[in-house]
């Protein structure tokens, strides 16, 4: 479930609020790179045209835009947040969260546009307060002119001191007569029979979906067509292949006419996609993203296997290796659901818990001339976790540096050795053996 805050703002000034609820490849890179654009999601919404930001409360936007009464121009600010960044208390039986949004649309010449919301969060469990996947929906609604604006958006954790900031340049388009809104990705939309009346939409900001899972929406509006009129729809996948596409067809004499196109995301590519809708002058694109899930930002069949390699499953991942395209998205549905803890929550905890320690990998061990996670000492805490005692340059080993891990629990002690004297620690071989025994136990344990 999704939680999604909600108001407008006209000319400046408040209209009101509420809260609502939704149920819900280039040239291959290198290894570290991979790693790299798979954990700093920020700078990847940051090249699609989003609001973006980082550590230590990140999150992503976008606006959209669609035309107004009295040729002003509707904005719709939507921003997306994960549970997890915030720092939630327990109040009676349910745990609340506080931040402030701060936000600020500024137009050369003009006196800009600023506000700031204050928002709750209530979730019933402490579960739900670890989230990590979009949890929190926020949205804003403005009225203005048209021109190009520098929007900064400044998210405020209220009861701790973590806040992020993010500043992007949108134009608000004109819309004259036989004109096309850009596509406006959605989770839920509904059309206008005026101009004046509510843009009823809840945003999609990060504008992705999950391979083989949901269905990417696309709202289009059309404004004062004067008879019946076909505008073209396309979407180009990274290499400007034309993926899908379809015709729109408005029935004119109207003031604005609104269409939602469905594209189901296993029957187009993986990666960064380019909606288009009309055709020259009046051409308007979007650009949308097909991730393995929106919580991680890998866009590669093959890199998303190399990067699983310590996680199990060696049997499912070797059918997926050797699965011809058009199976691929069945088979990584059937992964996914089959690794899932909690089925009962749309993310899986198993595949978030690894890709965690797997950053935790890369950004701990960078001593040994290659990414951490693909270390030893990476893979065993990608699998084990952080060990409860470490101890370096164990007696009788001075010549040689020795690192040992202990865990308790597992009753597990592991020796990395650096045998060449280049750095590079290694697993000893009885280290190695006793590991895997234990990680085969495990395993079998389901733990």
């Amino acid at each position: 479930m999704r939680r999604l805050v909600f108001s407008a703002v006209l000319l400046g000034a408040a209209l009101g609020c509420g809260n609502w609820k939704r149920v819900g490849t280039k040239a291959a890179p290198a290894p570290s790179d991979q790693l790299t654009a798979l954990l700093n999601t920020a700078q990847f919404y940051q090249r699609l045209g989003r609001l973006a930001a980082g550590d230590p409360l990140p999150f992503v936007g976008t606006v959209a835009f669609a035309a107004a009464p009295a040729d002003s121009v509707v904005a719709l600010l939507g921003l997306s947040l994960e549970n997890r960044a915030l720092a939630f208390q327990r109040e009676a039986n349910v745990f609340v969260a506080r931040y402030r949004v701060t936000i600020s649309f500024q137009r050369e010449g003009t006196r800009s546009v600023d506000l700031t919301r204050e928002e709750i969060v209530r979730v019933p469990t402490f579960q739900e307060t670890q989230r990590a996947d979009e949890s929190i929906l926020f949205q804003q609604v403005l009225r203005m002119t048209p021109g190009t604006y520098k929007v900064t958006v400044a998210v405020r954790d209220a009861s701790s001191t973590s806040e992020s900031r993010a500043t992007g340049d949108f134009t608000a388009p004109s819309f004259s007569s036989g004109s096309v809104s850009a596509p406006i990705l959605v989770y839920q939309a509904t059309g206008r029979g005026s101009l004046a009346d509510p843009l009823s939409l809840v945003l999609n900001p990060r504008g992705a979906v999950g391979y083989g899972s949901d269905t990417l929406l696309a709202y289009i509006e059309g404004y004062h067509f004067a008879a019946p009129t076909t505008v073209r729809f396309e979407v180009h996948d990274e290499q400007q292949h034309v993926v899908y596409s379809d015709s729109l067809h408005f029935r004119g004499g109207r003031p604005v006419e609104s269409q939602v196109v469905r594209v189901a995301p296993d029957s187009i590519s993986l990666g960064e996609l380019r909606l288009v809708v009309g055709s020259g002058e009046g051409e308007r694109t979007t650009s949308a993203l097909v991730s393995f899930t929106q919580a991680w930002v890998v866009t590669n069949f093959d890199e998303m296997l190399d990067l699983l390699r310590y996680f199990g499953q060696d049997e499912r991942l070797n059918a997926m290796r050797k699965a011809p395209a058009s199976e691929r998205s069945r088979l990584w549905r059937e992964f996914y659901a089959a690794t899932d803890p909690n089925p009962g929550t749309p993310e899986n905890e198993a595949l978030n818990l690894y890709f965690s320690r797997v950053s935790a990998a890369n950004a701990r061990f960078t001593d040994e001339g290659v990414p951490g996670w693909r270390t030893d000492r990476g893979e065993v805490l990608i699998n084990l976790g952080n060990p409860d005692e470490v101890i370096e340059n164990s007696p009788g080993t001075a010549d040689r540096r020795v690192i040992r891990w202990t865990y308790t629990n597992q009753r597990l002690e592991v020796y990395f050795q650096d045998e060449t004297g280049f750095g590079r620690l290694r697993l000893t071989p009885g280290s190695r053996a006793e590991y895997e025994r234990v990680l085969t136990r495990m395993r079998r344990q389901g733990t």
